[in-house]
């Protein structure tokens, strides 16, 4: 212990610096009571910082199967799919996730962050390989994980301006003359502003171009698009990624693309090659939430219309919840401490709304980002309705 702590200075004076910054995090455990509550230092709040949005996490089919999975096949996958850990479960919930996604074949993987770090890496790298280095152009705010994938692969981003497409082709041809493949990286739903791509745009420039498309579906997959397919549904993306721990309601990403994209990330994808497989519970929580999700039109409809109502409430305030078109409403307070501050006071009145503070967002842009899910009860919609301009007034 004498030699660890030797070190120890450096992390503190790290940590003293965070604070001073109002950027220091700190856990907070929680006790979920439901889809839509949770109980925090033994007081009982409404959870509007959930990715939960459908509340599938608490639902009974979810669960029924993740436990008959687990009862028949045990507590974990034991080795990786290239080793002995591809079952019969992972092939059959691969099949029903492709079906649902419209492709050729889709790949599971063990998390959002892994997914894009990893198979973004691969596929530069094997574009690399072709001869030239491939030509990136990214939004300037993708998730962490895809800028992630992009520095592991060597590459240079060319980041275009953040949903600006004009700018994009404006890039694009800037770059004609230059060899190496085109790849377009973004996201379909940004998870901090809750704005969308027109992805039916996007996929025009990308064939007008010749590029490849790659984009991250994690806070569209169940909520948008028809059945809750996505907004890629019906365009020709070459590659959907998606995550299971938000709308889905459990845990783990894939991707999704044709055959031959799916097997060659079989044997180039680190993110797949080395990691043990998922276990039986968890596929058994995909399986059921897969399953249920063309069924939930109704819980779509009602998600669309809180999200406009607490938008329509932000405005109510003086503030702007643009460019927000999702269930994700942001309400931006500028300062680090303001947010702090106002999470706070939402918290005096029974919401859950966590702060979110540099480095996830860039400085002077700390929000609160209110997540809406189809658990939300009416009741709940208008406590935070009443709370935001109460709040509001006790953060001037």
């Amino acid at each position: 212990m004498r030699f660890m702590a030797r070190f120890d200075p450096i992390f503190q004076t790290a940590l003293h610096q965070m604070a001073q910054l109002h950027t220091r995090r700190v856990l907070r455990p929680v006790r979920h009571v439901g889809a839509a509550m949770v109980v925090r230092d033994g007081r009982e709040l409404v959870n509007f910082s959930s990715n939960d949005y459908l509340g599938l996490s608490h639902h009974p089919l979810l669960a029924a199967r993740a436990a008959q999975w687990l009862h028949e096949a045990g507590t974990g996958a034991g080795a990786s799919r290239l080793v002995t850990g591809t079952s019969a479960q992972h092939m059959a919930v691969e099949k029903r996730l492709a079906t649902f996604k419209g492709t050729e074949a889709a790949l599971l993987l063990a998390s959002g962050w892994q997914a894009n770090a990893s198979v973004l890496a691969a596929l530069l790298k094997l574009a690399a390989e072709q001869g030239t280095r491939p030509l990136v152009f990214t939004d300037r705010l993708n998730h962490a994980s895809l800028h992630h994938g992009c520095m592991a692969a060597g590459v240079r981003q060319i980041r275009f301006r953040h949903n600006d497409l004009a700018h994009l082709d404006s890039l694009l041809a800037q770059h004609a003359a230059q060899p190496g493949m085109r790849v377009i990286v973004t996201e379909s739903v940004f998870s901090m502003d809750g704005d969308r791509t027109d992805i039916g745009r996007l996929c025009a420039i990308a064939r007008a171009h010749g590029a490849f498309t790659y984009v991250d579906e994690a806070h569209a997959t169940g909520v948008l698009g028809p059945q809750g397919r996505g907004l890629c549904a019906g365009h020709e993306v070459d590659l959907v990624m998606g995550t299971f721990s938000k709308a889905l309601g459990g845990f783990g990403a894939f991707v999704a693309g044709s055959r031959a994209l799916c097997d060659w990330l079989v044997n180039a994808c680190s993110g797949f090659v080395f990691t043990t497989a998922p276990p039986p519970a968890v596929l058994g929580a995909m399986d059921a939430a897969v399953e249920l999700l063309p069924t939930l039109d109704a819980e779509r409809a009602r998600l669309a219309r809180n999200a406009d109502h607490i938008r329509s409430t932000v405005r109510a305030c003086g503030l702007s919840p643009d460019p927000s078109t999702t269930q994700i409403v942001p309400v931006v307070m500028g300062e680090a401490a303001r947010a702090l501050a106002f999470a706070a006071s939402l918290e005096d009145h029974g919401i859950l709304a966590t702060a979110i503070r540099p480095p996830t967002v860039p400085p002077n842009a700390s929000r609160i980002r209110l997540a809406l899910s189809a658990a939300h009860t009416d009741a709940m919609i208008d406590q935070l309705a009443t709370a935001i301009p109460a709040a509001l007034r006790a953060c001037p």
